[in-house]
């Protein structure tokens, strides 16, 4: 079994739709610090999962974005963890930690 991960780091700001009261429901922005992993049994013509251009290509659509224009989800980092996840060929799991100390995972 081959696994890889890709570490990239995206800015942007969003809005959190909470029903409470919260500092995240304003407008607010982080330095996200993204993990890929992708597994596979199997490796393309190249030698590869996938190339690691691929996959920042599409984690990009974050970078210096709101978030909330592009997710059609309340942008928390478990959701953002899925929609990544689910978009990236061979994903097996994504960590987003949004602030020092705090990180949210999807993994399949």
């Amino acid at each position: 079994m081959y696994t890889v991960t890709k570490r990239i780091e995206v800015s942007g700001s969003h809005v959190l739709n909470l029903p409470y009261d919260s500092k995240c429901s304003n407008l607010h922005g982080h330095n996200w610090i993204i993990n890929v992993t992708l597994k596979s049994e199997t490796l393309d013509e190249n030698g590869m999962i996938l190339d690691f251009t691929k996959i920042k290509e599409i984690v990009n659509q974050l970078d210096h974005a709101h978030i909330n224009n592009i997710v059609p989800f309340n942008p928390t980092a478990e959701n953002m963890a899925k929609w990544l996840c689910d978009k990236i060929p061979h994903c097996v799991k994504v960590s987003i930690q949004e602030t020092e100390g705090n990180v949210a995972s999807y993994e399949k």
